[in-house]
């Protein structure tokens, strides 16, 4: 499947220190070649990572040609909150959000005027017009906190009803898990567009950990393999699964491609290098 008449996009995490800052900025001019729709930036907990997030789109709005996409969430957090960060993201041009429910901090109880993500997009969309595309989150395999697939589809549906204009999914493996929440979507007439998230293969700890925190299913063989490999072949193996996983979804219909990349060039670039190649 030929992913140049796709769209890719690529995630970030603010970061903590001077040169973790100069090493986003150098990681954000080499995916710049790849010619991505947007670059997006995470919000932490509560709203925890606040300054950073804004501060990191600006950095890439200054550095590179590609829109930056902050995420933005509002659990935690009071409307008079949200509307000051999002007037700052007026304030500096930005087009995008990533709207999402968010976690709370450890030790914090409550979740203030934005219980559900539709309500912070309902927000948004009220106070800003079309001023943000908004791109909401999805689960194929079922939010680890839903207390049922059907309520989990429930929250989803009424994102998509509050005025989202697209959704990225939790990481998966299995292309199964895409195929049946798309078939599900359209099903439901949800006819927005549903970017499959996808994460690199580096380490079977870290891999096992990341799944384990949002419910994503790593399918047994995966695991087996892994544990026969040596780093760089775990590496090299993450790349030929993801490629092949890529070229499935992107061959069933998925509009694109958003790679979670840990804030490392490899091995995202590669994989898109091999999407375009084949």
């Amino acid at each position: 499947m030929e992913i140049n008449s796709k769209t890719i996009s690529f995630e970030f995490f603010p970061p903590k220190t001077d040169l973790g800052k100069e090493k986003l900025i150098s990681l954000t001019k080499n995916l710049e070649d790849l010619s991505p729709e947007y670059f997006s930036v995470t919000f932490g907990a509560g709203g925890t990572t606040q300054e950073g997030t804004l501060n990191t789109c600006l950095a890439i709005k200054e550095s590179t040609d590609i829109d930056p996409c902050p995420h933005i969430s509002g659990v935690g957090s009071t409307k008079q909150e949200i509307k000051s960060i999002l007037d700052a993201y007026v304030r500096a041009g930005f087009k995008r959000l990533v709207v999402l429910r968010g976690d709370l901090p450890s030790g914090v109880g409550g979740y203030s005027e934005f219980p559900y993500a539709n309500e912070l997009v309902e927000f948004i969309k009220n106070s800003y017009n079309n001023q943000f595309h908004i791109e909401v989150g999805a689960y194929p395999e079922v939010h680890p906190q839903a207390l049922s697939a059907d309520k989990d589809f429930e929250h989803f549906t009424n994102k998509v009803k509050a005025g989202a204009d697209g959704a990225i999914t939790q990481f998966f493996f299995l292309a199964e898990a895409y195929y049946d929440f798309a078939d599900r979507c359209e099903k439901a007439n949800l006819n927005i567009p549903i970017t499959p998230g996808l994460i690199t293969i580096t380490n079977k700890d870290s891999l096992i950990r990341m799944a384990g925190n949002c419910g994503a299913k790593i399918p047994n063989k995966i695991i087996e393999d892994l544990e026969k490999l040596n780093e760089k072949d775990v590496v090299k193996y993450g790349i030929e699964f993801l490629t092949y996983l890529s070229n499935d979804l992107l061959a069933f219909g998925a509009p694109g491609i958003h790679f979670y990349t840990i804030n490392q060039l490899e091995p995202t670039k590669t994989i898109v290098e091999s999407l375009r190649s084949e």
